[in-house]
C-alpha cells in the first residue's frame, strides 16, 4: 500500500508540502474515526474526521474535529454566519466533494469549500487527516493544513 497516490497526496507533493502516509486495514470495515485512531496507533486528539454540511443558504461547509468529538450545529452556523447548518445526505458526499464516506479529505475537494478547523489543532504540530481512500491517511502540519484548505478556526465542538 506504500505506493499509493491519491488526489489529495498529488496536491500536497504539487505544493511541496511534507506528509506522512499512515495506512491501515480496512477489512473489517470498521472505518469510524475511533477505530482509525486505534487502528493507527495515534490518539484521536491528533486525528481528524472531515464533516460536511449544508446551510440554510444552501452553501456547503466543511468542519474539522477531533475524531471523538461532536459537531456542535448551532456553534456550527453560527461560525459559518448561517440561520442553521446540517450534514448533507451521505448519497451526495461524492457529488459535492469527490470522495465517498469514509474517505472524505480536506485536501482536493470537486470545489473549494469554506472549511474551519476545531481550535484544538492549534495545540498540536501535527494533523492526521484521510487521504481521500478508505485505508489511507497523511500526517502533516497543522499550519500547512490551514493555508492550504483556507482553513478558519474556530470553536464548534459540543460542550461536555
Amino acid at each position: 500500500m506504500s505506493n499509493i497516490k491519491t488526489n489529495a497526496m498529488r496536491i500536497l507533493d504539487q505544493m511541496k508540502i511534507d506528509y506522512n502516509t499512515i495506512t491501515y486495514d480496512k477489512s473489517d470495515d470498521r472505518i469510524d474515526g475511533i477505530s482509525v485512531s486505534e487502528k493507527i496507533g495515534r490518539e484521536p486528539k491528533f486525528v481528524y474526521k472531515t464533516l460536511v454540511t449544508q446551510g440554510h443558504s444552501k452553501n456547503i461547509y466543511v468542519f474539522l474535529l477531533p475524531v471523538h468529538k461532536e459537531l456542535d450545529f448551532k456553534k456550527a452556523a453560527k461560525l459559518a454566519g448561517e440561520k442553521n447548518i446540517d450534514m448533507i445526505p451521505v448519497k451526495d458526499v461524492f457529488k459535492f466533494t469527490g470522495y465517498i464516506r469514509g474517505g472524505c479529505s480536506p485536501i482536493g475537494m470537486k470545489k473549494s469549500y469554506k472549511t474551519f478547523i476545531d481550535e484544538s489543532a492549534l495545540e498540536i504540530d501535527n494533523i492526521i487527516v484521510s487521504a481521500g481512500k478508505i485505508g489511507v491517511q497523511v500526517e502533516l502540519q497543522v499550519v500547512k493544513l490551514v493555508q492550504l484548505v483556507q482553513g478558519e478556526i474556530g470553536n464548534f465542538i459540543v460542550d461536555h
